[in-house]
């Protein structure tokens, strides 16, 4: 038993180093082929939203094909069903039991009276957040609680952001491990491009499976601040030089861009945290939120809840919108 205790601490300090980074913020203003676009439609009868819709749980297990036929039952009748699949934006199987699809607010109503029927409501857009770095905890390199971590040495940190810049310094693999055999993931990005740090990068915001190159610089940013690599004789034009490192710097990184220019979609966040517990993550980030919501109104709070029953530490920021009161993102438990 003492064995398995030092054997599980490394792994520990990690999910704490990595989860305390997020609790102090600033505010900063598998996708499926066929993917309905995201510019607004509208029927006859009123305009198409993307809805986040929540069911109970069928009462025995079923496969990815029942649960999908699960998931399209609760389709008002006026929606044929030869428009099912175009309607439907995502299944979600790990973190939480619904789906997101295209509905007007009368066809969303229309649900209401289904047995099974939890909740349905329009996505929201939200915005992204931004984090400290390891020198607030006062770490040093070689010494004490930072170096008996193993620098993350053996985890997966899941990055749900802007995407990322693959190229930065900080995402060299010298002296990172491959990845643990549990890693089930892809990179979107050419094969000279990932490597023993970048071991996963996939593309939310787009319905091809397009490399997530970051343009915004937010995405690159919380990356490397998580789990980027050391890098020496770092400096801004020559001043402040010193060693860049992020919190886990021998920790693997899997990138899920959720954001674009118009902010970061509730569903597309649904299914990246969906996407990392099957690609087999050991932690999550996310350094993005909206307003205070009531927990099961919430799906960031959804999703990480659906990802702590599986094992996953979920780190998220919780925003700087005070001194108002109830400023707080992401206070759910």
């Amino acid at each position: 038993m003492e064995n398995n205790r030092s054997e599980l601490l490394p792994t520990m300090v990690i999910v704490f180093l990595v989860g305390f980074i997020s609790m102090f913020s600033f505010s900063q203003a598998y996708t499926d082929e066929g993917k309905p676009p995201r510019t607004s439609e509208t029927s006859q009868k009123g305009k198409f939203e993307t809805y986040i819709v929540f069911v109970q749980k069928p009462e025995e297990g079923v496969s990815a094909d029942d649960l999908d036929s699960w998931y399209k039952s609760f389709l008002p009748v006026t929606i044929p069903s030869s428009n099912h699949q175009e309607r439907m934006v995502y299944s979600y199987r790990h973190v939480a039991t619904g789906f997101a699809a295209k509905l007007t607010a009368e066809e969303a109503k229309a649900m209401e009276d289904k047995d099974g029927f939890l909740s349905a409501k329009p996505q929201k857009i939200l915005s992204l957040h931004t984090t400290h770095s390891p020198n607030f905890l006062g770490l040093q390199k070689n010494l004490g609680f930072w170096r008996n971590s193993t620098y993350g040495k053996g985890v997966i940190v899941g990055v749900l952001d802007t995407g990322i810049s693959p190229d930065h310094p900080s995402f060299s693999d010298e002296g990172v491990p491959p990845p643990p055999t549990k890693w089930k993931g892809k990179c979107n990005f050419n094969g000279t491009v990932c490597n023993n740090k970048l071991i996963g990068a996939r593309d939310l915001t787009s319905s091809k499976a397009a490399p997530p190159f970051d343009e915004e610089g937010h995405g690159t940013r919380t990356a490397s601040t998580a789990a980027g690599n050391f890098v020496n004789d770092a400096s801004v034009f020559g001043n402040a030089n010193g060693t860049a490192v992020g919190m886990a710097p021998l920790a693997h990184l899997a990138i899920y861009k959720v954001c674009s220019d118009f902010g970061c979609a509730e569903s597309d966040i649904l299914a990246a945290m969906d996407a990392a517990v099957e690609d087999g993550v050991d932690v999550l980030s996310l350094s993005l939120g909206g307003g205070s919501a009531p927990f099961f109104e919430d799906s960031i709070a959804v999703g990480a809840f659906g990802a702590t029953q599986k094992g996953i530490f979920v780190s998220c920021s919780a925003g700087n919108e005070s001194p108002y009161n109830g400023s707080l993102s992401n206070e759910a438990p």
